[in-house]
Parts: structure tokens; sequence; C-alpha cells
């Protein structure tokens, strides 16, 4: 019954001429260059929520060893989590027409029977589940993030981050097993011999090198209306594919992409009127309570910054006006260098109404408690009364509509 021309199972099934050595293999050497980058610059991105500082950051707690690779993530260049985190999601969605036509190519070997000769080749099959099914899942839940359409069970952060190290393994043994053949396919042009050829091909109606270039074209299209959102600006118009859509922030000062209104996270007019809202510091030296108008008496600075949210959003810089952390720090009792700091919102649920920040985003002379943007004070849904504000951090970790800073050792 395998033989029967019918059944997926038969070689005499799969008639594409298209399939062949030199086709999957020129497919799996772009894949191999950029799931690599994809790879790394997912560990960045982790890396970048500070997870090692505080139980409040770590959206992967039973990492274990996984995390062996966590640093204190620095506060320059202020682009830094901008540029990683845009280049891991544009080249993310920009690779799924060539990860679709690499799967494509090799879909006859799926269905071969026996499934296995011998040991070595029923490792080999199970590894393949482990690549296909991770990186299907893989790109999906990515691709499902960047929309904000969480359908699958569970958090993100886990799901993606234990996915990708599933993934990327059984990436790593494929890649050693075949990226030899490969490389020796693609320099001297190798066309039969791996058995993805059609034992009866149909007649083609388009060439091995028209098929990838129509693969390339679908890359490009989903990278020019992809990376706009990363860009920013007048850029973004080009992004169709962005996060919210074409939606318009609005214009004026405040004009510029957000992720959480205040009404979606619960903010009233009354949560942050002068009479009510209150600042809460707390450090070595006790507790200080201060209002909106006593924080304009404290010395204000400006930085010039970006937001980068890991969605793969992105802002233009702009002009923040605010106290600084470390001198929110001193009136704590630490005037040398500052510790860490926990952040809290006004907002009662959700993820991230707790950040906590490094000393050394807290120390940075450009991290505010910002009460202003471009000359004017911060809209509800950009955070007022008052926000965060680091350089190179992820969005989520700049808190709008700060409630309470906790210095100390977290």
């Amino acid at each position: 019954m395998r033989d029967h021309p019918r059944l997926p199972t038969s070689p005499g099934f799969w008639r594409s001429p298209l399939r062949g050595t030199w086709f999957t293999s020129v497919l799996g050497l772009v894949l191999l260059v950029g799931i690599t980058v994809l790879f790394v610059t997912g560990l960045v991105s982790y890396a970048a929520y500070n997870p090692g500082l505080s139980r409040v950051n770590d959206m992967t707690p039973d990492k274990g060893v996984l995390g062996f690779y966590l640093f204190a993530w620095p506060t320059g260049p202020v682009w830094l989590y901008r540029f990683t985190q845009g280049l891991h999601v544009t080249l993310g969605i920009t690779l799924v027409p060539v990860l679709l036509a690499k799967l494509w190519s090799v879909v006859p070997k799926l269905f071969a029977l026996p499934p296995a000769r011998s040991l070595a080749h029923a490792l080999e099959r199970i590894s393949l589940l482990f690549l296909v099914g991770g990186g299907l899942f893989e790109f999906t839940t990515g691709v499902l993030n960047v929309q904000l359409d969480y359908v699958f069970p569970g958090s993100f952060y886990p799901l993606h981050f234990y996915g990708a190290w599933v993934f990327f393994a059984a990436f790593v043994v494929h890649a050693v097993l075949k990226a030899p053949t490969a490389v020796r396919a693609v320099r001297h042009r190798l066309r039969e011999g791996s058995h993805l050829e059609s034992p009866r091909p149909d007649a083609p109606t388009v060439s091995r090198r028209g098929a990838l270039a129509m693969v390339g074209g679908g890359s490009l299209l989903l990278f020019l209306t992809t990376v706009g959102q990363t860009l920013g600006g007048p850029f973004r118009r080009t992004a169709l594919l962005a996060p919210h859509g074409t939606a318009d922030p609005g214009g004026g000062p405040n004009g510029f992409q957000i992720n959480k209104t205040a009404a979606y996270a619960g903010i009233t007019a009354a949560d942050t009127h002068e009479d009510n809202w209150r600042l809460v510091v707390t450090g070595r030296t006790g507790t200080v309570r201060l209002s909106r108008a006593q924080l304009l008496q404290l010395p204000l600075h400006s930085s010039s910054l970006p937001i980068a949210c890991v969605e793969g959003w992105s802002t233009a810089d702009q002009w923040w006006r605010g106290v600084r952390l470390r001198d929110l720090a001193a009136l704590v009792g630490y005037d040398g260098d500052p510790p860490d700091v926990l952040v809290e919102s006004l907002q009662r649920h959700g993820a991230f109404r707790r950040a906590a920040l490094r000393a050394n985003q807290v120390a940075d002379g450009r991290s505010l408690l910002a009460l202003f943007v471009n000359g004017e004070e911060l809209s509800p849904d950009h955070g007022h009364p008052a926000r965060i504000i680091v350089p190179a951090a992820p969005g989520v970790l700049n808190t709008k509509w700060v409630a309470r800073l906790t210095f100390g050792d977290l």
C-alpha cells in the first residue's frame, strides 16, 4: 500500500519538479543564518528584562541553568533594545515564507516508510518532530504576540522561552548533520541524490530559481510591511502588519505610539487628580510622600529617548523632562551609588504593574521619573501624572502611572 500513487507514503504521490537537493539546501542555509540570529536576539531580549533581579521581572522562574548567560542589561546605547528586538521581530516575520517553503520542499520525507530503518534513523526522525513542531510553534506564537493575539494557553513568555530552547537544540543537531551536505549542494549545484526528487515529476511551470525568487519576494513584502514599526516616524505608515494595525495615536506632543491606554489599565481621573495622587518613595532613611507640585520643585532634567516594546514596535526619540531616579534615591538615604528600585503603578491588575530596575539603570542620569514629554504634560495614556523612562530598557519596564518607588537591594 505504501507504493500506491494516491497515498502520500508513495514517492509517486509527490509530483512537483521543484523539489531537489539544491532547492532545499539554499532554503536551509538561509534558515541556518536567520534562525541563529533569531535565537541570539531572543536571548538578548530576555536578558533585557533583568529577570535575575527580582521575581517581579522573572517570567520564567524555573529556568534553572537556562539562565546561565544573564547579565546586567546596559543603559547604552539608548537604541540598543530598539535595535535588537526590532531585528528579532522583523527578521522572524520575514523568514516565514522561507520556513514554509523549506517544510514544503522536504514534506515527502515526513511520510517515508518505514518510519525507522535503524536506531540512528529513528533518532533522526524524532529530532525532526522537535525541529518541525518547535519551528512552527515558535514562529506562530511569535507572530501572534506581535499582533497581541494571545489565543494560546498560558503566558507567552515561558511558552516562547522554553519552546525556543527545545527548537534550537533540535535545530543544532539537524544543522550539524545536514549543513555540510547543503554547502556542497549549493557550491556544486547538485540537483539530485537526496530522494527529494519525484520519480515521475509533472511538467515544470516555473524554474527552481523562479520559485526561490517568489519566496524571496514574499519575504521582501513582509519585511517592507513590518520594518516600519521599528523605524517609527513616517515609516510606520508602511507597517501594515504592525501591532494595533494602523491606529492613529493622535497628534501633538503626546501623539506617539502607546501599548496600553489609561482606560484599559483602569486608571480614572480621580486616581491621578492632584488632590489625591502622591508619589511614595521608600528607602534606607524611611518614606517620603510627594505631590506633583512638590516634584516640580525638585531639579528637573531632560532626556531624549525612544520607547521600544517586545512586539517590535518603537517610537522615535521623544524629549522627556522630569526628576532623575538617582535624585529620588538620594531623598531616602542613598547619596552615593543608588541601589535597585521596585516601581509600582496605580494600575491594579495585569502584567508589569510592578517592575524592577537595576542599580546601573537608576544611576544613569538619563533615567527619569518623567512629568513632561515634548514640552507638554504627560497625557493620561502616556502615564500622567508621572512615568518611568530609562534608556535602552524594554517598554514594559518604563512603568506608567507611577505610585510608589522602593529603593533597596531586590
